[in-house]
């Protein structure tokens, strides 16, 4: 094979890779709706009243979740901004973007619904 023809070949496989990475990532990340509440109580409140329940949970260590029903969904993010506003949504249905891995989702950004 000729020096050209190898870097047509590398040229249109890192473009199908690149193309088919954009594709996956943008179908996995979606939008979610639910109550904000706390992972480790999940849909039953052990402490008061949800939003007291949920606070101390947090200060304790546990992270947000996404009460969907009956199920939760567990809320992961690094983003202080994001955890902020999930703080002020707490009990309070919110839109929540992300990607879904399991009973996990990655949080991208979170609104409140209207």
């Amino acid at each position: 094979m000729t020096q050209k023809v190898i870097c047509r070949i590398c040229f249109l496989l890192a473009t199908v890779l690149l193309s088919s990475n954009f594709i996956f990532s943008s179908i996995a990340r979606k939008s979610y709706v639910g109550k904000v509440g706390d992972a480790m109580c999940g849909v039953k409140h052990q402490i008061g009243g949800p939003v007291e329940c949920t606070q101390i949970c947090v200060q304790r260590g546990s992270k947000y979740d996404l009460i969907v029903g009956a199920q939760a969904y567990t809320l992961n993010t690094k983003d202080k901004a994001v955890l902020e506003k999930l703080s002020t949504l707490t009990n309070k249905t919110a839109f929540v973007k992300g990607t879904m891995n399991g009973n996990m989702i990655e949080v991208s950004s979170v609104t409140p619904a209207r």
